[in-house]
């Protein structure tokens, strides 16, 4: 069965946006590391998971002049009737139905890209396998937090770890 993977980068506070919703940052806090575990991790996935937010983010901020998961099947989550592209699908309707039929299919993993009420949402559902954090050596002090309030502890198991210059990658799974 396929793998539903966060893979995702964070400030050392626990923002993936700054106040303004703004990622430039990560740039600037990674300091041009060239091996930030992308090449290696977008290999083992087939399926881009995404809310509206995100795409619209990266369709008119960080590449609006080319789509970057070409080759990649990706579903946009949006109350929005919007007419799919060319591997590009949007769907209205409840994330866990989504991952559901998407885990039972066959293929390569399941990239959750985010943003946030995303990943709160397959949070909440128990959706998540797998928590790849690559965490930036920059505090924030506020903006938009990965993982907001919980009703529930979520306990994971540490099964990996590496530095990547001045960023650190773990790598979390569900017990």
């Amino acid at each position: 069965m396929r793998k539903v993977i966060l893979y995702i980068a964070v400030s050392l506070d626990g923002f993936i946006a700054d106040r303004q919703g703004g990622v430039d940052w990560l740039e600037r806090a990674s300091n041009g590391e060239e091996d930030s575990g992308y090449d290696e991790f977008i290999q083992k996935v087939d399926t881009v998971l995404m809310g509206y937010k995100t795409y619209h983010q990266v369709t008119t901020q960080l590449s609006p002049d080319q789509w970057p998961y070409q080759g990649l099947t990706t579903y946009v989550l949006t109350h929005r009737h919007l007419d799919d592209q060319k591997g590009i699908h949007f769907f209205n309707g409840p994330l866990d139905q989504l991952l559901d039929c998407l885990k039972e299919e066959k293929g390569k993993n399941i990239w959750l890209c985010g943003g946030a009420e995303l990943v709160r949402q397959a949070a909440e559902a128990d959706q998540i396998d797998q928590i790849r954090l690559t965490i930036l050596p920059v505090l924030l002090g506020g903006g938009i937090r990965l993982f907001g309030e919980r009703e529930e502890s979520t306990f994971l198991h540490l099964t990996d770890c590496c530095r990547r210059g001045e960023m650190v990658e773990c790598i979390y799974d569900r017990r």
